[in-house]
């Protein structure tokens, strides 16, 4: 049974390293290569495209203008996904000569035995020479990846990657058109249930990686923003909780005959509040669940009650001794541990 495995490659304004790159593809066997020429200029870099098409066979998508990316990717799934019946994923590579045959193999093998995966060329970012942004922007985002989406890997911002055909027909509707692109489809693995397997990969860096149109400070502000709507919707949620727990302390502190003590019941009924609107943000825009609305709710229900029984015993037991502080300030510490209990929760359980 025949499986066609294309070599994807974008390419913005490429010098006489994708022509290598091309050769060494074109001499170790692997075929289809399709580049996407992302809107370089045609005066400059119009005979590279042109070669790589009458010397090596390549199959050329042009954009008539940059567009990032993470379009040219799409664009290119697209293609295979309608061209070739066989398809059992495809491998992605950059233009810049950072990626050798023998990984591009080693990346294809896996996919081949692995075929529901994700695989991800990993570099080691402990090795000397490597430049210093590289390797700050690299563990950086994994730390972040790790702790706050729960999806662990090594070299977040690799571009040797084998990506299955089911999961290609996902990404085409996935956010991100320029670098931010990658990050998000390592996230929707998450969201889809694709595992992800890692392969160690040589670390080539040409000319301290200048060729490279990564701009550390523009596109990790992009690559970031994905995780701001998680600390957005937590903050908010978080002070509509501490104001109408103060409102409510106010309102029942000298109240007598309560069926539970004041902090316990002004916790109750803010956490009804702010529970009620976290929910909402989070299942719409945070983790955009994908399990049935009502269902989500009940776990969500459930996770709340444990949430507020924790955090009101928790209060109440830790003021006794400190009388003479504010109940908000005994209640921040105690609401930043449940804090972290509750994202991780939601993350794996809730809204899946």
């Amino acid at each position: 049974m025949s499986a066609t495995v294309p070599i994807i490659i974008p390419a913005y304004e490429p010098d006489e390293k994708l022509i290598k790159l091309l050769s060494e593809i074109n001499t170790a066997g692997f075929s289809p290569i399709i580049v996407v020429n992302d809107g370089s200029d045609d005066d400059v870099y119009g005979g590279i495209f042109k070669r790589a098409e009458n010397d090596y066979g390549v199959i050329v998508l042009k954009h008539a203008v940059n567009m990032g990316k993470g379009r040219a990717l799409k664009d290119a799934f697209n293609y295979c996904l309608v061209e070739y019946s066989d398809l059992v994923g495809v491998i992605t590579a950059d233009a810049d000569g950072q990626h050798t045959t023998t990984d591009i193999g080693r990346v294809k093998a896996e996919l081949m035995e692995y075929p529901d995966s994700l695989i991800m060329g990993c570099r080691d970012f402990d090795e000397s020479g490597i430049p210093a942004r590289s390797v700050f922007g690299n563990k950086t985002t994994s730390r972040v990846m790790k702790s706050l989406a729960g999806v662990h890997v090594s070299d977040t911002q690799t571009g040797l990657r084998a990506i299955p055909a089911n999961f290609m027909r996902y990404l085409l509707n996935e956010n991100g058109e320029r670098f931010e692109f990658e990050t998000n489809m390592l996230l929707a693995t998450k969201a889809e249930g694709v595992p992800i397997r890692e392969v160690d990969i040589q670390t080539i860096y040409i000319e301290e990686n200048k060729s490279s149109h990564f701009h550390p400070i523009r596109d990790s502000i992009r690559i970031y923003a994905v995780f701001g709507k998680f600390i957005v919707s937590s903050l908010s949620s978080s002070l509509v909780d501490m104001l109408m727990f103060a409102l409510f302390c106010r309102i029942f502190r000298r109240v007598q005959g309560l069926p539970v003590g004041y902090i316990m019941l002004s916790t109750i009924l803010a956490r009804v509040v702010s529970a009620t609107y976290n929910f909402s943000v989070n299942y719409k825009v945070v983790f955009k669940g994908t399990e049935n609305k009502w269902m989500s709710a009940v776990k969500y229900a459930v996770l709340a009650v444990m949430i507020v029984l924790l955090s009101g015993y928790g209060v109440t037991y830790i003021y006794r001794f400190f009388p003479s502080v504010p109940e908000v300030l005994v209640k921040i510490p105690v609401d930043c541990i449940l804090f972290l209990l509750s994202f991780w929760i939601q993350r794996e359980f809730v809204y899946k």
